[in-house]
């Protein structure tokens, strides 16, 4: 009798050990990428997930990026983490300092046996997600830049060349005031993120340090210094061509009044993210959209340097089985194929994060078949990145770009100068670099 019954026990357990076997290992993503994107997003993961019968990545929309990272750190502490994140640049410093929160990407795909090449991708997107020892600790996904959007139909009844953009400040001036004094549109121009576009980019294109210890790349203990003769003459501008109506403020963070400004023609020119292309193609309807790079002060220099990245890459978190990580190994070297960057950038207009992406797209002659296309990869990987230009990576800087639109907007409203606001920013950033590191220390 016990042999029976051990017999039973045995084939129970074998049937059970089959079934398991036959069933999918789930890949939680989560994400902050919502409406199309959202849906272009699950597309990629449906792929996968058709393309193997192992694993299923089932992505779930969190919120914008502030929100989904506040997420993930509290899911982590609650140990009920996803196995992916998606995390927005400027939250790289508080990743890393995430201590044994984090499994780094080419340790994950070392450890499960997938190819992987940090040369094959772009230079100025690994060198941002790097360690100092060159090693790459999140996967690019969607990375951007902001550049110049126009309204060439505008341009033309102003008097102005409808395929020719703006290339210096003085000329977005110029440009701007012939616009509206014809009445060609209300105003010259607005922008999305002032933080990010007018101050973060502007300093790299001008090669001007943005904070201490090369912007915070080598190490905590750093200070901001965007508070310099740079800085603050293009702020003295920006008030100058607003009190002009010249200029017209798109608002806090992203600037969600920027784009419908542009799309109804409002403003002629607008500053934004690489990866607004397929939105602003679809959304403004009733004129041809030109781009271009964003301006520089040539004054300053007549050598601008790249832009830098934003967007977001790909977190991997501890406390999973080893089965879950072979499966996000797995899925990472299907998400980086250049078939599927390649539709994935030219959908969107985020940037091909890999060479081979980008010679992918040159060879079906999508770069000739869609003027504009390329204006963001050439941008960034103009000359050679230096200390200031290759990016900014600074703990909590979710907080100081909120510190940032407080003090623009104190200073457009007249209740300070251009200096003290930007003086005030650099003193409440410091603050706020000084708690991130008594908190990680």
């Amino acid at each position: 009798m016990f042999k029976n019954v051990l017999g039973l026990s045995v084939g129970l357990a074998a049937m059970l050990s089959t079934g398991a076997a036959l069933g999918q290992t789930e890949i939680a993503w989560w994400h902050a990428m919502d409406a199309e994107l959202g849906q272009r997003l699950e597309g990629i993961a449906q792929g996968f997930n058709e393309s193997q019968s192992e694993f299923k990545v089932i992505p779930t929309y969190k919120g914008s990026y502030p929100e989904t990272l506040t997420a993930a750190i509290a899911a982590f502490r609650a140990n009920e983490q996803p196995a992916i994140v998606q995390v927005f640049e400027v939250g790289t410093g508080t990743m890393m300092a995430a201590k044994g929160a984090v499994k780094p990407v080419y340790q994950l795909m070392q450890d499960n046996g997938q190819p992987w090449d940090p040369s094959g991708f772009l230079a100025p997107v690994t060198g941002y997600y790097s360690d100092p020892q060159g090693n790459i600790l999140s996967l690019p996904f969607n990375s951007s830049t902001p550049i110049m959007y126009y309204n060439k139909d505008a341009f033309e009844k102003a008097g102005l060349d409808r395929e020719t953009a703006p290339k210096t400040w003085a000329e977005v001036e110029e440009f701007s005031r012939k616009i509206v004094d014809s009445g060609a549109a209300k105003c010259g121009f607005t922008t999305g993120w002032v933080s990010w576009v007018q101050l973060e980019n502007l300093s790299a294109i001008h090669d001007q340090p943005y904070g201490t210890l090369e912007n915070g790349f080598a190490g905590m203990g750093t200070e901001f210094t965007f508070n310099g003769p740079v800085q603050v003459k293009h702020f003295e501008n920006l008030k100058k061509w607003a009190d002009e109506g010249l200029f017209q403020y798109g608002g806090p963070v992203g600037g969600p009044d920027a784009p419908p400004k542009f799309y109804s023609g409002e403003c002629a020119i607008y500053m934004n993210s690489s990866a607004s292309r397929a939105g602003v193609i679809n959304n403004a309807k009733d004129f041809e959209v030109g781009f271009a790079p964003l301006p520089y002060y040539d004054d300053v220099t007549t050598d601008p340097k790249n832009s830098i990245i934003g967007g977001a890459t790909l977190w991997v978190l501890n406390g999973k089985s080893d089965e879950t990580y072979k499966g996000v190994a797995e899925f990472f070297t299907y998400l980086s194929s250049p078939e599927i960057q390649a539709g994935w950038h030219q959908a969107t207009g985020y940037l091909p994060i890999t060479n081979a992406t980008y010679e992918l797209g040159k060879e079906q002659g999508y770069y000739e078949a869609n003027p504009g296309s390329d204006v963001a990869i050439n941008q960034i990987t103009r000359g050679t990145p230096t200390a200031n230009s290759k990016g900014i990576r600074f703990g909590n800087l979710t907080q100081v770009r909120t510190v940032i639109d407080e003090e623009f907007e104190a200073f457009l409203a007249g209740s300070k100068s251009a200096q003290e606001a930007l003086d005030t920013a650099v003193s409440r950033g410091n603050q706020i670099l000084r708690d991130f590191e008594a908190a990680n220390q």
